[in-house]
């Protein structure tokens, strides 16, 4: 049961899916949320003065202001909190992007669910970055909102994207809270010939069966660039209210690639997916 939810609060984007998302299921769940916003400071700023001290003061001032932008995103999202007579605690923070990217990483690992926004690929914002950081970051399930989203979460209706694979089962595990509560669960298996036999949707289906789950299995094929828009056209058919994926990556050199499919779904999400890496 998600008990502990950490929601980020976008500083420099549109807050309405993330707010309106997460008060909706902690109601739902009778859940804490910690709600965190991050005013950023450029990192240039320490270069724009020579002298220890004066360069300590104008990092100083810019973090305060940073903090600022912060405690206002944070002050719409503990109105709606309170409407809602949610537990939340709010922590806003100021920093350089790199800093505030292992904040978020290391508080998401504490929680039981982080819930982010879909990043918008038509804005240059370091908001856009975090979810992607906390993805990588979490060791647990991310719930990303589409930046459309709008009202009440609900997630009745669910859909598996299913191929065998580690981080598919990482997905589903962390997945359960939300597949107990689930009316329809349909596991969506494309290209199932590619997959490992042994984990075949057919066998993920008996074996939700024991848990009380009535699964039904739907089998597509596509051609690796429309895998995406496959799950998606599915997901708008069946009326999906949750999709639920491995988010699959990896690191180099310290930076952090996404996998094809992911990188695709996060650019042109439609319906709420819970992705775990």
């Amino acid at each position: 049961m998600y008990k502990d939810i950490l929601v980020h609060i976008p500083t420099e984007r549109p807050m309405r899916a993330v707010i309106d998302g997460s008060i909706s299921l902690a109601a739902s769940l009778n859940a804490h949320v910690d709600a965190v916003a991050v005013g950023y400071v450029a990192s240039t700023t320490a270069y724009v003065m020579e002298g220890g001290a004066a360069v300590a003061a104008v990092f100083e001032m810019e973090r305060e202001r940073a903090v600022e932008r912060a405690e206002a995103a944070l002050a719409v999202f503990r109105s709606e909190a309170g409407n809602a007579d949610i537990s939340c605690t709010c922590h806003p923070l100021g920093a350089i992007p790199v800093d505030a990217a292992g904040s978020l990483g290391e508080m998401a690992r504490l929680h039981d669910l982080s819930i982010v926004l879909q990043p918008d690929p038509e804005q240059v914002t370091f908001d856009n970055e975090v979810p992607r950081e906390i993805l990588f970051q979490a060791g647990g399930p991310v719930l990303f909102l589409p930046y459309t989203f709008r009202g009440a979460f609900k997630a009745k209706r669910i859909g598996i994207c299913w191929d065998g694979s580690r981080v598919a089962a990482r997905a589903l595990r962390d997945a359960a809270t939300f597949l107990a509560r689930a009316e329809e669960i349909a596991i969506i298996a494309i290209n199932e010939g590619d997959s490992a036999p042994d984990a075949s949707a057919n066998n993920l289906a008996k074996h939700l069966g024991r848990r009380g789950l009535s699964p039904r299995t739907i089998s597509l094929s596509a051609t690796r660039a429309d895998i995406q828009p496959t799950i998606l056209s599915l997901a708008a058919d069946e009326n999906l209210d949750l999709l639920v994926m491995g988010g699959y990556g990896h690191s180099r050199l310290q930076e952090r690639f996404l996998g094809g499919v992911t990188r695709a779904m996060l650019e042109a999400m439609t319906v709420p997916t819970l992705m775990s890496h």
